[in-house]
């Protein structure tokens, strides 16, 4: 099936869902993402690994870091408010913390 199809249905299908379905669907979705950011996070740990002077991994690591902070504040902003980041940031220092 050709790309341009494929876009046509899947509208179709997204205008006759529910918002329950759609967001059941969105939420599948993310969950698959997820996993293949894990996947991905290994694999770069496994070039780091064996790079271990090159400061580039640690800069986007660092990047990926902070994007998936502000992926987590638009879950926590409702709840939280303006203390997101501080909650966030309070989080992994505890994690770090425990790891010691």
């Amino acid at each position: 099936m050709n790309e341009k199809r494929k876009q046509a249905e899947s509208g179709k299908r997204q205008l006759n869902q529910t918002a329950a379905e759609r967001y059941a669907d969105i939420k599948d979705d993310v969950a698959a993402i997820l996993d293949l950011i894990g996947q991905e996070l290994d694999v770069h740990a496994k070039v780091a690994a064996a790079h271990p002077k090159n400061w580039g991994n640690v800069g986007d690591i660092a990047s990926v870091r902070e994007t998936l902070k502000d992926v987590l504040a638009v879950f926590l902003t409702g709840r939280l408010g303006t203390d997101t980041y501080r909650f966030i940031e309070d989080h992994l220092e505890s994690l770090r913390e425990d790891k010691r």
